[in-house]
């Protein structure tokens, strides 16, 4: 395993297993599956539904607990700060923890210095590790980073091979925050899986289109989370760490970025607006 350290001093696996789409009652046994494959850092998050099965998982692993890396995220409609703390309890009690590694606050709307203080009180209080955001722009994690008694650490964004996010990337360098990458595979999207580039410099390896992919954000220093509910797949994903990627290899790959997204744009400010009425919708029907 390869590890990247947080600005806090925090150690993390740069790649791990991510449980989005996944319902929860077959969570746990791709949890453990992963697990098994050797995968210590599992993503999560309170709107996926699936925290449950993520601890029973970890429950049943028979890994100790210092050898895990979990990361959760507040959904937005817990973001007022009583509920962002209430929530984030909540969470840990699904889990079956009595900590978290990381959180985030999984998008940029709504109430967010509200759920960032709820953080930054459960951060003082060893409920968290490490605190972060997801879905921040620059902007958005400029603002936050001038203002925050506590800086987030980490920045979990959409990213792969055809938006590699470099201005992004550069931004989070100068800020001390860590760049982490959901749907590395870009949900298939663009013919990722039979992309010539990737299969030919995958040929000289031995390794598939995903395991090249997973190595060159690697190397760009950015978290992977890569997800399968097949456990050959999930072994393959992990089988990254016996190869490198040339200057010359990794200079074409950086060639494929299309400079935007393929899977969720939160710069589209039709996407913009879904999110907000389904959030103003929770928010409401909680009332």
């Amino acid at each position: 395993m390869e590890y990247t350290t947080l600005s806090n001093g925090v150690r993390m696996p740069m790649l791990g297993y991510g449980v989005f789409q996944i319902g929860n009652a077959e969570t746990e046994e791709c949890v453990s599956e992963a697990l098994h494959a050797g995968y210590r850092l599992i993503d999560t998050a309170q709107s996926y539904g699936n925290e449950e099965g993520v601890g029973a998982a970890i429950a049943r692993s028979g890994v100790s607990r210092e050898e895990l890396f979990v990361v959760s995220k507040i959904w937005v409609s817990n973001y007022r700060h009583e509920d962002a703390r209430r929530s984030i309890d909540e969470s840990l009690e699904r889990l079956g923890l009595e900590y978290l590694d990381l959180m985030l606050l999984h998008q940029c709307y709504y109430d967010v210095y509200g759920a960032w203080r709820a953080l930054e009180e459960a951060y003082e209080a060893g409920k968290v590790r490490a605190i972060g955001v997801s879905n921040f722009d620059s902007k958005q994690l400029m603002d936050l980073c001038a203002f925050a008694d506590v800086k987030p650490m980490l920045n979990q964004v959409e990213t792969h091979v055809f938006w590699q996010e470099r201005p992004e990337h550069a931004v989070m360098e100068r800020l001390g925050v860590q760049h982490m990458a959901w749907g590395p595979f870009a949900e298939g999207a663009n013919g990722f899986f039979t992309n010539p580039l990737l299969a030919k410099i995958g040929e000289r390896y031995g390794k598939g289109v995903g395991q090249v992919a997973l190595r060159f954000l690697m190397d760009e220093g950015v978290v992977v989370i890569p997800k399968s509910s097949k456990p050959a797949r999930m072994a393959e994903n992990f089988d990254v760490f016996d190869f490198e990627l040339t200057e010359d290899d990794r200079e074409q790959i950086r060639g494929l970025d299309g400079g935007k997204s393929v899977i969720l744009d939160h710069h589209n400010l039709d996407t913009v607006q879904f999110l907000l009425d389904r959030i103003k919708g929770q928010i409401d029907a909680a009332k």
